[in-house]
């Protein structure tokens, strides 16, 4: 199976009322298909029993990447390697993504899983590009719910960037922010007490995005509270 091959089939897959309907959700239909992930995750099963060399796989998904096609990308985010995916591809990549799901799909997937993941997020939340900025926090948000064994104070030195940044009002960016909130304080009733403290302190910011942030992320995390005090 190679690449070409690939994107044969998933042109044939071609589904334009799923397109229509992921529009709907803030997905672009540039270049889209409508192919489920579902049927990715399928194409990926195939793709891994058939490729034996990692670096095939690796070498496949970057061609996939460069098609530009949504769902070509989101293939890519779930079959590529992370031992072989370079800080260089990552920044790359990151620079493509006008999509939060692909967006999404690349930091959970992927990056997540590299060993340079928690410095990307000190530099992709530094960039001004919507999806970059999502990229830092979504990828924030996967570390705290996969790395069980990351300390807290890995968590806790993200918080004031938590504080900065839920002032961008951007959809896209505020969405992220509070989910990295919310998955951090949700590891430990430690990280959920500092993270109620930074949510209620964004409700007082003169900032609609923060206040936002704020509410959204205490519905959860005192729901999270309540778990721990029923105990």
């Amino acid at each position: 199976m190679d690449t070409k091959e690939i994107i044969v089939r998933l042109k044939k897959l071609e589904n334009k009322q799923n397109v229509e309907g992921m529009a709907r959700f803030g997905i672009s239909s540039n270049n889209t298909l409508g192919v489920s992930v579902k049927v990715l995750r399928d194409i990926r099963k195939e793709i891994r029993s058939e490729v034996e060399s990692k670096k095939a796989i690796h070498s496949i998904a970057l061609e996939l990447w460069e098609s530009g096609i949504h769902e070509a990308r989101m293939l890519a985010t779930i079959i590529d390697v992370p031992e072989l995916v370079t800080e260089k591809q990552a920044d790359a990549w990151v620079r493509d993504i006008e999509s939060w799901d692909i967006c999404d799909g690349f930091c959970l997937n992927l990056i997540d899983k590299t060993p340079f993941a928690f410095n990307k997020v000190k530099q992709w939340v530094q960039e001004e590009k919507e999806f970059t900025r999502r990229a830092a926090f979504s990828l924030l948000a996967g570390l705290a719910v996969h790395h069980k064994s990351a300390s807290n104070s890995d968590f806790e030195k993200f918080l004031p960037l938590i504080k900065k940044y839920a002032t961008d009002d951007r959809n896209f960016v505020r969405k992220s922010v509070n989910w990295a909130l919310r998955q951090i304080g949700k590891r430990n009733n430690k990280l959920l007490h500092k993270a109620i403290d930074l949510a209620e302190e964004l409700l007082s910011m003169d900032s609609k995005s923060a206040k936002w942030v704020g509410k959204d992320a205490l519905r959860e995390l005192k729901g999270k509270l309540n778990e721990y005090e029923e105990r």
